[in-house]
Parts: C-alpha cells; structure tokens; sequence
C-alpha cells in the first residue's frame, strides 16, 4: 500500500506542478498579442478555471462511468496518448492574434484551448481521479489531503517560475521542459490507469461500490443541499478575491508573472493549510484578522486618491487575501463529503465556483459596470459569505469544533455578536460599493470600460485660472490633462509639457542652425492626444492607439487634436503589429507612451521592437521613451537597448510647474545625432543612465522577445 500511494501521490503532486507551470508560460506567450493588456491574465486565469472545471466534470464523469462500451482506464489512456501527441506538436506553434483587437477575451479562449486545452484537461483531472481511484484499489475513504499534496505541487511552482525559470530561462526553453515534463508524467497517468484495469484483490467492484457505501462508518447521510450549495458559494467568493486583487496589483504596477504569480501562490496556500492541516482552523481568530483588513482596506479604497509604496500595497492586498480565502477554503472543507461516491461532485462544485467568481470578476464586470468596482464587490461577497456562513453554522463546522455542551455556550456568548459583527460589515461593504459609485461619477463627463481598462473623464474648475479642466484616467493614472482657458488651450500638461523631454525631443528634433522644418511624428499611445499640440503647419502626426475606446474620447471631449496645425491620423491597434506591416515612415521623432494604467507592455520595450523602432526613424532621427513609473526603474534597460542598437540615451527629467498643469516626468531619448544631443537645451537637462547591476534581485539583462523579467528594476521603496 506504501507503494501505492507513493505512485498516486506523486502523480498526482507532479501534474499539479505542470498544471500552475504552465499558466505563466502560456499567459505571457500571448502578452504581447493582445498589447501587454493586464485584463490578459485575468481572462487567462477564467480560461485556467473553466478548464480545471472540465477536469473536474471529466473525473466525475469517468468514476460514475459503467463498462458497457469501454472501461475508464481505456478512455483515459486514449486521452494521454492524444495529449502527449498536441503537446509535442504545439512546440514549433506560437500564439495568433494578430485579428483579436474587437473580441480580445474569445481569441485568448480560442488560443488556449488550441494550444494547451487538453493538455491542461489531463492535469487537471488528476486530483479527483486519482484520489477516487486510490480508494478504490484500497477499498478506502478518499484521502482528501491528497488534494493538499496537489496545491504543494501547484505551489512550488508558482515560486519557482518567478526566480529560478523566468529569469535564467527564454520562453522557448520553458515551453521544450514543460512538454518533457507532461510526456513523463502522462506515462505515469498511463501506469496507474493500466494498474486500475486489472483486477486487483483491495479493489471494490462498480457493482458492490453501492453496499460498500452503505457499510461507510454508519450511520453517515448524504450531503444536504444547503452543504453543497456552499460547496459552490464559498469557492466562489474566494476566487473574486483572487481575480479581483490580482487584477488591481498587475493594472496598477505591471503586468508580469510576479505578480500574477503572487496572488495564486497565496491562494492556494490557503488550499494547502484549508485540506491538509485543518486542526490549525480557528474560525474566530481568522474572522477577527478578515474583519480589521477588510475594514482598513475598505477605508483605503474610500480614499480614491491614496497611493502606499510597492512593498507595502502589495503585503496590504496578499494578507487580506489570505485570511479571506483561507476562512472560505477552511468553511469549505469542514462541509467536505462523508461518503466517496460525493467527493467528485464535492471537487466538482469547487471548481464551479471557482469558475463563476473569476468569470464574474474578469469578464462580466467589464461588460455590466462602465467603472472598476472588482475589489469592492469581492470585499462585499466575502462578507457575505461570512455572513451566510456565521448564521446558519452549518453541521459540519459545529461537529469539527465543539461538543454539544461548548455549542450551546458558543451560541450564547459568541454567535449572536458574530452574527451582528457579519450583518454589520456585509452593510458597510455595500455602502462602499455606493460610495465608490458617487465617487466615481462626481465630476465625471464619461466612464466607459472595456478589456483594456476603466477609462473615465472627469472635469473640474481647479485651479481658477484653468476656468475648466478635462482629465482623461486609466484607472488611477492620469493619460492627458486639458486647460480650456483661451491662453493655456493649446499648451501641453502633465508630463508632455514644453520642459519634458519629450517636449524637447519635439522642439528641436528638426532644428538647425538656420530654420525649422516641418517634423514626421510618430506616437505609440494616444490618451488625450496632448502631443499634437506640438503640430505645426506642414507636420505630420501619427497616434498608434490598441484601445478602441480612446480616440473617440480624444477627438471629442479634448481638442488638441483638433486644433493643432499638423496633420494628425489615428491607426488603431497594436503599435508593434502595425508597424511591422507598415513601410518605413522616416520619423523624426517616435515616442514610446504605452501604458494601461501604471503598467506597461513589455512587448514595446525588447531587442526586437527597438530594431523594428530604428527602422522606422529618419536618419538621425529621436526615439522617446515615457518611463515615468511609480515602481518601475526603466530608464537603465531602455539604455541596454538602445546600446544593442549602437545609440545613445540620455535621461531626462523635469520638476512639476503647477502654474501651467506641468507633472515631473522622466524620459528617455535615445539617437545617435550627436548634434541633437549637443544643443544646449538637450546637454543642459540631459543626465547619464546608471547601470543597475548585481542588485539584489539579479543582473539586469537585455529583454527580447523571448526573455523579459521585471524583478532587478522593481523600486520597492517609491521615491
């Protein structure tokens, strides 16, 4: 028997590890079809659920299945061969979704499931099948803390790929261990579904499997609706959660496997501790720590413009996570089956929910609300659930901890107070939910949202001098600020202005020692479209813009644009892939301005694209590059690369003027027009870029398509 679960329990811990390698793997693949969008992992992470969804219905299916036509072990086997088979052949296949701009979410389904989805099946089925199938063998319960083996496997490599494999490994690379990795595994699968075949004397036959459930310790029940109704509601809420912080962290600093990776591996920590060490569970400890974040964190989301440092927001968001999903996974376990023939149904409706709370997080909100409430409702469905959960004290919470005698004592002193405490903090969270909807709306001229981010327009008299102001925010991050006071109409704010570098980039790009000539600009990102206040007569500007939603905003409720003496154009799409299938433009100046939120796509920033960039430019011609960030040092790899090109760069870096709407901004200008770099309004702001090297978190090293990890520039103390 030993032997046994040896052979299932690694199995079942290895398909687990290929199972979470992979989502990062296959996530950033896509990236940068899909414009280095945050909303990618999101619907990634909906993909990865529906399909561990369809394991789950799969193994359920498989177990209850009879032997009329062919036995389970055959049709399981038939799926490894068919697996290992794709899973060889998608080696040489890369991502398409050149055409995925209108409907984003369905491309990445269509991919994902093209490239990975049965594959993904097999390793997803592997938890409750194989646990049901090693209780059969022994004529056993189903050792449910197999499931917490599965998470240990699942969360190894959720820490490993962030500093062992992302870093030291190009992408192909991972991809050629992975797919060594499931053919090993798969001829595991292959050995245990041969060995359940054949006839084995601790097996229990399908036909006897219903009398030995009935001898099952009597006198247990079948599981009761409102069990297995929270079966689903619980799971539910702590996948929000997952989606819902995620989606925060990656749209507000970037969006890169780290953190991704850090959300799931906290969740499914919890997972971990929830199954295979329930005896640490104290459910008041654990409420009163959830009740305090989800109080302070509340507060915090009440305060729309309150901004804390990398380290500290991050600890922030994952320490509420895990005392939110580690009392639903724990919730949920205390109301685990008693009888095997329910553990399927039991993973079956984990998985459902999980499937639910990611899909109303990652796809539903973006089309039913026009702002981004995600945190919010999942403090308020995790309130809930709390809530639910307190007020019905369900059967198998009580008998988990405490004898009939404690209970009535419970009742009285501790129930009834939780009770208030629960119903109470469920209000407040829908009072948030209320006043984030004012907040959002006052002031507001639009709100829209969509795959690539909430975009809202807010319109303000201050300062007086500015009579009105037009802001136009990607979450909390401001893209493009409007004075419409006749005298400030026409001048560029925030960080575009005049002192900016790329507002000397385009003041003296074209410059010689006798006259002006018109300028040929290109911009990858529109936002307001402040630059073409830059355009004069006989200019030629050309906006890139990957959100659809923007330009109309750009066109209509700003008029730089409009005025501005140049000629302006507007392609829509992702930069990279039009300019790819565009001639070269000879542009005298290209800016690099891409960012969905405070993210940025790393697609716009490796070997690759600089090359595409430099192809593009005029001779002697000035790429400028936005590395403003909160988090992010970019301006030293933005150096490597331009170094990779034969250019210099040279940083710069301009002080607010709140006269005139100035932001301080940071920008790179790379060329090799040393006469450019010699004028004295360039050599007089100009800074060198110092290297960031041996830094604690790693040698910085040059992106490229294939290799990319944002963990040696992370600031984790704002400046």
């Amino acid at each position: 028997m030993s032997s046994d679960r040896t052979l299932y329990g690694s199995t079942i811990f290895c398909s687990a590890f290929l199972l979470f390698l992979i989502e990062p793997i296959a996530a950033k693949e896509i990236l940068p079809s899909l414009g280095g969008s945050s909303a990618v992992w999101i619907t990634c992470l909906v993909f990865f659920q529906a399909m561990l969804l369809a394991g789950y219905l799969y193994a359920h299916w498989l177990t209850h299945l009879g032997r009329q036509v062919l036995s389970p072990a055959r049709i399981h086997i038939g799926l490894i061969v068919a697996a290992s088979l794709l899973t060889l052949a998608q080696l040489a296949i890369h991502p398409n979704l050149t055409r995925a701009a209108q409907y984003p979410a369905s491309a990445i389904f269509l991919d994902l499931s093209v490239t990975i989805g049965l594959p993904f099946l097999l390793l997803a089925c592997s938890s409750p099948l194989l646990q049901v199938w090693f209780a059969r063998t022994q004529n056993s319960p189903v050792p449910y803390r197999l499931f917490g083996l599965s998470n240990a496997g699942s969360l190894l490599a959720l820490v490993l790929y962030p500093i062992t494999i992302e870093p030291y490994l190009t992408l192909r690379h991972q991809k050629l261990l992975w797919s060594v990795g499931f053919v090993a595994v798969a001829a595991l699968h292959g050995i245990l579904s041969w060995r359940i075949s054949a006839p084995s004397p601790n097996a229990i036959s399908e036909h006897s499997e219903v009398t030995t459930m009935a001898r099952e310790i009597p006198p247990l029940q079948s599981s009761t609706r409102k069990q297995k109704l929270l079966w689903f509601i619980l799971p539910m809420a702590a996948a929000m959660q997952l989606s819902a912080v995620t989606g925060f962290l990656s749209q507000n600093i970037a969006a890169i496997p780290l953190l991704w990776i850090l959300p799931l591996a906290t969740y499914l920590v919890t997972f971990i501790v929830a199954f295979d060490a329930p005896r640490f569970y104290r459910r008041g400890l654990v409420l009163r720590f959830l009740v305090v974040l989800l109080a302070a964190l509340g507060y915090m989301l009440s305060k729309m413009d309150m901004s804390l440092p990398i380290g500290l927001s991050v600890a922030f968001f994952l320490i509420e996570l895990l005392f939110a999903c580690y009392f639903l996974h724990a919730e949920t376990y205390l109301l685990r089956p008693a009888r095997n023939s329910e553990a399927t149904l039991f993973y079956l409706l984990i998985a459902a929910g999980g499937v639910a709370g990611s899909f109303f997080i990652g796809v539903a909100c973006p089309l039913l609300f026009n702002a981004n409430y995600d945190i919010a409702i999942c403090f308020t469905a995790t309130a809930a659930a709390a809530m639910v959960v307190i007020w019905n004290e369900s059967p198998g919470a009580l008998t988990a901890q405490s004898s009939e005698e404690s209970r009535q004592q419970e009742n009285r002193s501790v129930l009834y107070p939780q009770r208030l405490l629960w119903l109470t903090a469920t209000g407040l969270m829908f009072a948030l939910l209320f006043m984030m909807y004012r907040s959002f709306n006052h002031d507001s001229l639009l709100l829209i949202r969509n795959f690539y981010g909430a975009l809202s327009v807010r319109q303000s008299n201050n300062p007086p001098v500015a009579l009105t102001v037009r802001s136009l925010q990607n979450g909390s991050i401001q893209h493009g600020t409007q004075w419409f006071a006749p005298e400030f109409r026409a001048t560029p704010t925030t960080y575009y202005a005049q002192k900016s570098g790329v507002g000397l980039a385009l003041d003296y790009c074209c410059s010689g020692p006798e006259a002006h000539r018109p300028k040929n600009v290109g911009v990858i990102g529109l936002g307001a479209g402040t630059l073409a206040a830059y355009g004069k007569p006989g200019d030629q500007f050309t906006f890139y813009e990957i959100n659809p939603g923007v330009q109309p905003i750009a066109r209509n409720l700003f008029t730089y644009i409009r005025d501005s003496g140049a000629q302006v154009k507007v392609l829509e799409g992702d930069a990279r892939i039009t300019l790819e299938n565009q001639p070269p433009q000879n542009y005298d100046v290209l800016v690099v301005d891409a960012f969905s939120g405070d993210a940025i796509p790393l697609h716009l920033l490796t070997r690759e694209a600089i090359a595409l960039y430099r192809r593009h430019l005029a001779p002697g011609g000035v790429l400028a590059f936005h590395v403003s960030n909160q988090y992010l040092d970019l301006a030293p790899e933005v150096a490597l690369l331009a170094e990779s090109q034969g250019m210099q760069a040279v940083l710069i870096q301009s002080l607010p003027n709140e006269k005139k709407g100035a932001y301080s901004s940071s920008w790179v200008l790379v060329t090799d027009n040393l006469a450019f770099l010699k004028q004295p309004e360039i050599a007089n702001a100009a800074r060198p870029i110092a290297r960031r090297s041996n830094t604690m978190e790693g040698n910085l090293r040059l992106w490229t398509d294939d290799y990319s990890s944002l963990l040696p520039i992370l600031q984790w103390r704002r400046h």
